[in-house]
């Protein structure tokens, strides 16, 4: 069975970098073609898109996030984490990991991690 598990401090103070990890398990993620994907959500902009790192360990990310955001791996681990630097109270969100596979032109999510809240504040 397929689970994600994400892990990470809950409390991030402004200016500073939040680093979360994916715990991978059931499958490798490595194998094709699954999209190793971190979501967000908070009640100011509901759920929004952060970017994939992919099977093939391409990682792609929100044009409006782009510039604060990076994906990796740990392919030995089975681990994906997302590094979001500069960091404001407008970050804090409840933070999800997902994979998502292709389907009709785009990417639909099979598997969630449980989220886990970040509060971005002094």
């Amino acid at each position: 069975q397929v689970r994600l598990q994400e892990s990470g401090p809950g409390l991030v103070k402004p200016s500073q970098t939040l680093s979360l990890t994916c715990s991978v398990s059931g499958v490798s993620i490595t194998k094709s073609y699954y999209y190793w994907t971190w979501i967000r959500q908070s009640p100011e902009k509901g759920l929004e898109w952060i970017g994939y790192i992919d099977y093939n360990g391409r990682a792609y990310y929100n044009t409006s996030l782009k510039s604060r955001t990076s994906i990796s791996r740990d392919t030995s681990e089975d681990q994906f984490s997302l590094h979001l630097t500069s960091v404001t109270p407008e970050d804090t969100a409840v933070y999800f990991c997902t994979r998502g596979l292709s389907d009709l032109g785009g990417l639909r999510y099979d598997y969630w991690g449980q989220g886990t809240q970040v509060i971005v504040s002094s």
